[in-house]
């Protein structure tokens, strides 16, 4: 009995084999990454190590192995030579990363050779049948959410980094429903174009914006967007991207300014949460990134990785003959040799389907992701929250919640309230024994006594910060920065001012006031006018003294020259003599009728227009 059952044993194990042989137990995988994606390999390596560390009673387990390249997209032959690498050594699908500089060198390669590239960057615009997109286009939601807002006029930025997708569709709604949109590349600005860029829309009176920058640019233009002060009420902002929890907006959340974006991983996942567990216990030393919360594009990754070891499974459970004997040779071959079996690999990874860390992954025929949901968020006092979602079927639906009225007030009880203001008596001075105080109790006067009333009346915490340069707070004409207790709720270092502080309307652009809770009283005091009889020489009231004096001296320089020039002027002379065989007397017309008298006189008619 103990010898049959042994050879029953025996046999069941030889026809296990004899099934699952043709199946290589080492899978050979690609990674091509560029620069400034640390975090992204991180979560591949941590995708691979869970993948061939979990244990799986129901099948024989298989390993992942990858075959890693760092490429420097600028230099053309770099990635040629890589994805030669990746190629010669019998990958069987390559997960990647481009930029505009090698996507079209590397989808070029992989639909020549029929293999199959699984990339997290930006979806391509033409049709590769060999390429599977991991990110979701963001098309459709962001024209959904123009809608919502009703915006007809807004400046829309962007680079050329993700092709020209976005623009393309955003250009065509605006012609369809005659949308006034400034659009403006600013792939090559550095931070002064951005501060002059930003100055110029704001004296056109541009307060509404969409940013489709990758992190790095956008992150530059946020901190010019704060410099200069353009983050406060009455501006709003749309990032395109799918990672509005990756963005730093710290020094949004008390500017005042509209901010909405986009969310793929919910954080909130049993999912997500179980890899946080995971990624929260990573060595930073050996796993760069490590040390934040991953990115949408580290999710995209570690989805990137599952849907390759679901495809590989799919294709054991088949029983196909997965190989690449025979064709690991030279990828510039000519004629191209492509891999026999590359469309049966890319047509199960298109059927790939499954639950990751960005919801449910789906490929359509082209390689695209389907039936996917992103969150919408909006940034309020405490941090970014969800506001609704978005998907192809729902399109964009919004949550209908008291906790999203725009005068939300929730979380300040929890937190210290920072309270900005200046010393000057008797409103905020030290107290004579201050150095025995700690905190608040260390001042006294009326704003201080108002800021512990109001906080009362409000049930808050707060701490009293005196402003550190000692002023109220103006806005430098060259660099557009604000200074004083101005500058410190613009710029988010404090939430509230309680001070003495004048109402201007450059201020008031910036910051709201509440109202005055002291009246100087200072008013303009004007006599009240009383009638009075005109005198002699009232007539001259109408003009200036040193007017009638030019006009005086005018008059009596003309009459001077007309009598000079009568002088001169022999037409002016005139002698009568007696006729002939008379002797009367001389006549007693002068010889000259412009003498200075009469010079005099004319001018004078012509002044007066008498005739």
């Amino acid at each position: 009995m103990r010898i049959s059952s042994r050879w029953i044993l025996l046999m069941f194990s030889g026809l296990w084999g004899l099934n699952m042989g043709a199946f290589p137990s080492s899978v050979q995988i690609g990674g091509l990454f560029i620069r400034n994606t640390d975090q992204e390999y991180t979560a591949f390596r941590l995708a691979i190590f869970l993948h061939n560390t979990s244990p799986n009673a129901s099948e024989a387990p298989f390993n992942l192995v990858p075959h890693v390249d760092n490429i420097e997209t600028a230099n053309s032959f770099a990635v040629t030579n890589a994805f030669c690498s990746q190629y010669s050594r019998g990958v069987f699908a390559i997960f990647g990363l481009y930029d505009k500089r090698s996507v079209h060198t590397l989808t070029s390669f992989c639909s020549a050779l029929h293999i199959s590239l699984i990339t997290p960057s930006f979806p391509t615009e033409g049709e590769s049948q060999f390429t599977l997109q991991l990110r979701p286009s963001i098309r459709g939601a962001l024209l959904s959410l123009l809608d919502h807002y009703d915006w007809n006029k807004f400046v829309f930025l962007y680079d050329t980094d993700r092709g020209y997708a976005i623009l393309q569709a955003i250009m065509e709604k605006a012609g369809q429903n005659n949308w006034q949109v400034s659009a403006i590349c600013v792939e090559t600005f550095n931070d002064a174009n951005y501060r002059q860029l930003l100055e110029d829309l704001d004296r056109r009176q541009e307060k509404k914006f969409v940013i489709d920058l990758e992190a790095e640019r956008l992150q530059n233009m946020l901190e010019q967007i704060v410099s200069i002060g353009k983050h406060v009420k009455g501006y709003h902002y749309i990032m395109a991207n799918l990672g509005f929890k990756d963005i730093n907006l710290e020094r949004f959340m008390h500017g005042g300014a509209n901010v909405t974006g986009f969310q793929l991983v919910d954080f909130s996942n049993p999912m997500v949460i179980k890899l946080m567990q995971r990624w929260n216990k990573l060595d930073q030393r050996e796993y760069p990134g490590s040390d934040a919360p991953p990115k949408y594009t580290s999710a995209l990754t570690y989805d990137g990785v599952m849907v390759m070891a679901e495809a590989f499974r799919n294709l054991r459970r088949q029983k196909v003959d997965l190989s690449r004997r025979g064709n690991a040779g030279d990828c510039l071959a000519n004629p191209a040799a492509p891999w026999n079996q590359g469309i049966d690999m890319e047509r199960t990874l298109k059927q790939v389907r499954l639950q990751g860390l960005t919801g449910n992954v789906q490929f359509d025929h082209y390689g695209r992701r389907v039936n996917y949901t992103m969150d919408v968020f909006e940034l309020k006092n405490n941090g970014p929250r969800r506001i609704g979602y978005w998907n192809d079927a729902d399109k964009l639906v919004l949550i209908q919640d008291s906790q999203l009225l725009p005068n939300d007030t929730t979380g300040m009880e929890n937190r210290t309230v920072i309270v900005t203001t200046i010393m000057e008596g008797p409103y905020v001075m030290l107290k004579k024994n201050w150095e025995m105080y700690e905190g608040n109790d260390q001042y006294e006067g009326y704003c201080v006594d108002l800021a512990s009333e109001i906080a009362k009346h409000i049930g808050i915490k707060y701490k009293i910060s005196i402003v550190p340069d000692g002023k109220y707070g103006a806005r430098d004409p060259e660099t557009k920065i604000w200074n004083g207790m101005v500058g410190e709720l613009v710029y988010g270092r404090a939430e509230i001012a309680v001070a003495p502080l004048t109402i201007t309307l450059v201020r008031e652009e910036v910051i709201d006031f509440s109202k005055p809770f002291m009246s100087l009283g200072i008013s303009i005091m004007i006599k009240k006018p009383q009638k009075s009889k005109p005198g002699v020489f009232s007539f001259l009231d109408p003009l200036a003294y040193e007017i009638w004096m030019c006009i005086v001296f005018a008059y009596i320089g003309v009459s001077v020259v007309l009598f000079l020039v009568s002088r001169f002027s022999p037409y002016e002379w005139h002698t009568e003599e007696p006729e002939e065989g008379t002797d009367g007397p001389p006549s007693d017309q002068p010889p000259n009728e412009f003498g200075i008298f009469n010079s005099l006189w004319f001018s004078l008619g012509a002044f007066m227009q008498q005739g």
